[in-house]
């Protein structure tokens, strides 16, 4: 059986490359690469605290960790990190899936057959009766 705990122990480096400052998205975006040799791979959890250390900032809800591929033979990855200015913009900018994904609010989906159905009945009518069917 081998030790769950010793995998924590191992250290990894991150570097970051391909720093841009996006204004008209409210955040700063860049590639992470993670270098953990003796490790098969990073949870985002402990990248998210890393990073937040290095940029310093203050709600890790707020960091965006995304694409992660495993190099070839292990030892390092690399993704994508973005780190928005506050949660309203990640709320604005961030696919929904996404969002749902850190917890930072309800993605709601409806059935996929009401969806088709709804369509088709627009279909057949025109003007502001066509709104009214689509939930307008």
């Amino acid at each position: 059986r081998r030790g769950g705990g010793a995998m924590a122990d191992k250290a990894c480096t991150i570097r970051t490359r391909k720093f841009i400052t996006n204004r008209l998205l409210a955040r700063r975006q860049f590639v992470v690469d993670v270098l953990h040799p003796g490790r098969a791979n990073v949870p985002k959890a402990e990248l998210r605290e890393k990073i937040g250390k290095m940029y310093s900032v203050g709600e890790p809800k707020t960091i965006v960790l995304f694409g992660f591929r495993t190099q070839f033979g292990g030892g390092k990855s690399s993704g994508f990190c973005k780190i928005y200015d506050n949660i309203e913009a990640v709320k604005k900018f961030e696919p929904r899936y996404m969002v749902a994904r850190m917890d930072i609010a309800e993605h709601s989906r409806f059935p996929r057959k009401n969806q088709k159905e709804r369509k088709n009945r627009s279909k057949k009518v025109r003007g502001k009766k066509k709104a009214k069917t689509m939930g307008g």
